[in-house]
């Protein structure tokens, strides 16, 4: 069985109404944008902060090749008779040196990574906070509520409720167009007035009866 216009397994995704349907679009594709943009510059800024470990790099590079070349000639000179010993100490000292010189590198190369994390993070919290707390759940209500609506249209009982919810939320001045004692109709079970305030209530969501 085909998916009506505007549903997805049973749940109304955009208003029937050309202008409605057409600003909630726009609206999602906006948001799609914003979080795009968010995402993008967040992994910048992530970038240009992991910019910052490259003199941290060069120093762990620098420091271990050092270590390295002056315990590899610690080891040549210690095999020296007598003095190997004595000769060794100078350079397994420089050694240590040029190794604390690499750890320090690799301490600033961490700590850019958390700060570059971070930042990224707080980038990121106010515009999809944004989304999460703020755009969705409005897009949620009235997808469900759309879709329980559509649903109440199309039996009597459910357009019974439909027209009660327009008496109750609808303005006085659109409930007088329909007629001048709509209330009093509405009671009577009058089936233009229902069906009249029915669709009312379903044009301030964006829908159409019978659709």
């Amino acid at each position: 069985m085909p998916t009506p216009r505007g549903r997805l397994s049973g749940v109304k995704i955009y208003a029937d109404r050309f202008p409605t349907a057409v600003r909630q679009f726009l609206t999602d594709l906006l948001v799609v944008v914003w979080v795009y943009a968010a995402i993008r510059f967040a992994l910048w800024l992530h970038d240009l902060v992991e910019k910052l470990a490259v003199p941290g790099r060069k120093l762990e590079g620098a420091g271990g090749g050092l270590a390295d070349n002056l315990a590899d000639a610690g080891g040549k000179v210690g095999r020296v008779p007598l003095v190997g010993d004595e000769l060794t100490a100078p350079f397994t000292r420089a050694a240590d040196a040029a190794r604390a010189v690499a750890e320090a590198g690799r301490d600033q190369q961490e700590l850019v990574g958390q700060l570059a994390l971070a930042l990224t993070i707080a980038v990121l919290v106010f515009p999809l906070g944004l989304v999460l707390f703020g755009w969705l759940p409005l897009r949620l209500r009235w997808m469900r509520r759309a879709g329980a609506a559509k649903a109440m249209a199309t039996v009597p009982a459910g357009r019974d409720l439909l027209a009660l919810r327009a008496l109750a939320g609808q303005p006085l001045s659109k409930l007088t167009r329909i007629a001048p004692d709509v209330a009093e109709a509405w009671r009577r079970g009058d089936d233009e007035t229902v069906d009249a305030l029915a669709a009312l209530e379903l044009r301030r969501l964006g829908l159409r009866a019978g659709r």
